[in-house]
């Protein structure tokens, strides 16, 4: 069975590494609730959590806006077949 919850960015922060032409963010995103269904099938009126990312890759970096809500799927991963 597939989910998706419905995140939105609560935090950007940019971090300062000790290599000058290394990129890294952290990532902070919060559930959102209480703006129809988009979080039904995973929680009922007030889901609660946490998602935290240290991303490295500028491009991705970019992609995340403070306050702009994403979908999150979460698929399993099939086993690998043993062979």
């Amino acid at each position: 069975m597939n989910v998706r919850a419905k995140f939105y960015v609560t935090e950007i922060k940019h971090v300062v590494t000790h290599q000058p032409d290394t990129v890294c963010a952290t990532i902070v995103m919060a559930p959102v609730y209480g703006d129809g269904t988009d979080n039904a099938a995973w929680s009922k009126w007030t889901p609660n959590g946490k998602l935290e990312m240290t991303v490295t890759n500028p491009a991705a970096i970019e992609r995340f806006d403070l306050g702009k809500s994403y979908y999150l799927d979460f698929t399993p991963v099939p086993e690998p077949v043993a062979g």
